[in-house]
């Protein structure tokens, strides 16, 4: 009798265990699924960049020589005009000092003798003429010989030819003449030689990389200094084509860098390329900072999350729970009476972990994220938060529910 009751009790929890794994079987799998909520929405497009100036730069020297002082260093900001680095300059100050001479020589005794030799000139040829007249008198009263009156023309001419060729002389001299001009040039030339040889800054700006010494040697071209322009701070971003329907001038970003990753920073996008890279399938965004922070430095990478687009009160999907999606068209699997349907919808603001539904669900809705289901299959649902728009999911936990009737 007791190997009987035994046997019974073991029959009855078998035949339990049994339609209990039927039901299961009839009620179909637990998957994956989320409730169709309303909530805010962002959408957003995210890329990694650099931080730069407008500008970068590089100083070079035009003219071969040795390096004997270097008077800044990289982080240094530099004024324009501001010498950087001074060069050996011997011959140039040479050549300077031979062209200010020639230039005094010019105007202490060249000039001089030039009007002294003038004045001599003409006061001869006003006597040559004198003389020339009384003797043609004389020669008319017989009181002179013609070959005197011919040796008084000669005296003349030779008087008038002085004086053509003493104001030729005082004509390149004189002050704004050929030989002054041609020696303020010399001056101006060896003046230039020499400031070659002070590097200075041509613009404003912090000194990013410097790659001389004092007692290098550098040549003509050779970059020198790096010099990051001073301007507005800005962020260049790469960012995927498919993305610039979304873009526009005048949207706000927020960034982070690697270096200070629990430091964000405000910034606002304000340059798109007006060409795409079509080894990359890129375009370059760049974000001005308006109020950069103390601690950016050039070149940090920096993570920048621009929103393109919000609601206060969207239907929202999770982007996981999308299928066969193209553009603002996608499908999802809705759970209806203990199956799953297929059912079309249309997106409005699709941001990174979730998108807004336009048509095609109302909230309240099951929609379910497992790729393994297909439609028309009995399913249950374990119900999962729905992500919240910066990446993280709602509170409300996981439940199951059996199905959501249409």
């Amino acid at each position: 009798m007791a190997r009987r009751l035994v046997w019974f009790v073991l029959a009855v929890i078998a035949l339990v265990l049994a339609g209990i794994w039927l039901l299961d079987w009839w009620r179909g799998p637990l998957v994956a699924a989320y409730r169709v909520e309303r909530r805010p929405l962002l959408q957003d497009v995210v890329a990694t960049g650099r931080i730069i100036t407008p500008s970068r730069i590089n100083i070079a020297s035009e003219i071969t020589g040795v390096v004997i002082k270097r008077l800044v260093d990289r982080g240094d900001i530099v004024q324009p005009g501001q010498v950087l680095l001074e060069l050996r300059s011997d011959q140039s100050r040479a050549q300077r000092a031979q062209a200010q001479a020639a230039l005094q020589q010019l105007l202490t005794q060249t000039r001089p003798q030039a009007q002294a030799a003038l004045v001599n000139a003409e006061s001869a040829l006003k006597l040559a003429r004198s003389e020339e007249a009384r003797a043609r008198v004389q020669v008319q009263q017989g009181a002179l010989s013609q070959q005197a009156l011919e040796q008084a023309e000669q005296t003349q001419a030779a008087a008038a030819a002085q004086v053509r060729s003493a104001r030729a002389g005082w004509d390149a001299v004189r002050p704004g003449g050929a030989a002054e001009s041609q020696l303020h040039a010399a001056l101006a030339a060896a003046e230039a030689v020499q400031a070659r040889s002070f590097i200075r800054a041509e613009v404003a700006g912090e000194v990013l990389t410097r790659s001389v010494e004092a007692g290098d040697t550098i040549t003509p071209g050779q970059v020198l200094f790096t010099v990051a322009r001073a301007g507005s701070t800005q962020v260049s971003l790469p960012v995927d084509e498919q993305n610039l329907e979304h873009l526009a001038l005048g949207q706000a970003a927020q960034c982070l860098t690697d270096a200070y990753p629990n430091r964000s920073f405000a910034a606002r996008l304000s340059f798109i390329a007006p060409a795409v890279d079509t080894t990359s399938g890129t375009i370059e965004l760049r974000l001005t900072v308006a109020q950069p922070p103390v601690w950016l430095r050039q070149d940090m990478t920096t993570s920048c999350d621009i929103t393109t687009g919000q609601r206060a009160d969207a239907l929202v999907v999770p982007n996981d729970a999308l299928r066969a999606q193209r553009g603002e068209h996608a499908q999802v699997l809705v759970l209806r009476a203990g199956h799953a349907r297929a059912q079309n919808v249309t997106l409005g603001l699709q941001g990174l972990v979730a998108s807004e539904v336009r048509s095609g669900l109302s909230a309240g809705e099951v929609v379910i994220d497992d790729p393994k289901v297909q439609p028309g299959q009995r399913v249950r649902a374990a119900l999962q938060g729905v992500p919240a728009a910066g990446g993280g999911s709602s509170a409300g936990g996981r439940s199951e529910v059996a199905g959501a009737p249409r």
